[in-house]
């Protein structure tokens, strides 16, 4: 007898998986509660086994849910190519996204991977710059979505997560004990008067030792521990290490990662494309912190 597994129920049973729990993966999925839960059982049954453990507080995958996870992703992409090529081949044109350098990784390429397998047809423009310089060109109409880190979110933004900056230096290094401390930051990062501000109320002396346009610069010069510098957890470049300063460097705010999109837009695809950043930061959510 030939049995058929249902992709609804996969994608309901790996939303679970990333979301780390059935109330959140509903509310991904734009679904109640209990349709979601009803489609897992129904895998249950068609599997003859448990995926899920439900007997610890947070929801876990059973050895059995383990082995199915990586078919299922496999299965699901496939399906989700599949039925892009096929049925998304009228949507064509470009889409202009913005995103400032330093959380370009680790989301990004993965979302562009897999708008590409839906879209294939649409031209993606990647534009990488800071916060400020974003929003002004999101507000001449030179990009249909913009991501931006802020301390608020202005009118017509949303608000897709919110993460607290941390110290960067590089590894192993002794760069973040000097004093005055040494710091690394672009003239336009957001970040910079508020680094600073929270240094100057601890009483701690710091000198700008390294300023430059290029974030690639910022990177080498902290990697080589000749300063330190902010990120938003879980954007950590390579080569440099979260600074374990135990309290001697001040707690440092939160900040709101936002996404702007162009009222109207030009095509569904670029809905879709919003779409997915939202799924990749609920995702990434508990993860960027851990």
């Amino acid at each position: 007898m030939i049995r058929n597994l249902d992709m609804t129920s996969l994608r309901s049973f790996v939303a679970i998986a990333d979301a780390g729990g059935v109330t959140r993966a509903a509310g991904f999925l734009n679904l109640t509660q209990s349709a979601v839960s009803m489609q897992i059982k129904r895998l249950e049954d068609l599997l003859g086994c448990d995926v899920l453990d439900r007997s610890a507080r947070k929801v876990q995958l059973t050895a059995a849910g383990e082995t199915l996870l990586s078919y299922a992703r496999r299965m699901l992409a496939l399906n989700d190519e599949v039925f892009g090529r096929l049925t998304q081949t009228q949507h064509e044109g470009e889409v202009v996204l913005g995103v400032p350098h330093d959380i370009v990784y680790p989301a990004i390429p993965q979302i562009l991977r897999r708008f590409a397998t839906e879209y294939p047809r649409m031209k993606v423009t990647l534009l990488s710059s800071f916060t400020r310089v974003l929003k002004g060109q999101f507000g001449r109409g030179e990009c249909d979505i913009i991501l931006t880190t802020e301390e608020g979110v202005d009118m017509g933004g949303d608000t897709v997560a919110e993460l607290p900056l941390i110290w960067v230096g590089a590894q192993g290094g002794v760069a973040w004990k000097g004093r005055p401390l040494r710091l690394a930051f672009a003239n336009n990062c957001i970040f910079r008067a508020g680094v600073q501000a929270a240094l100057d109320a601890q009483g701690i002396a710091w000198e700008m030792a390294v300023e430059s346009e290029s974030g690639r610069a910022i990177e080498a010069s902290v990697s080589a521990d000749m300063a330190v510098h902010a990120v938003l957890a879980g954007s950590e470049p390579p080569y440099v290490e979260r600074i374990n300063h135990g309290g001697t460097l001040p707690e440092l705010a939160r900040m709101k990662v936002n996404m702007y999109v162009a009222d109207p837009v030009h095509s569904p695809a670029v809905l879709e494309l919003a779409a997915m950043i939202r799924q990749a930061y609920l995702t990434r959510g508990l993860q960027a912190v851990a």
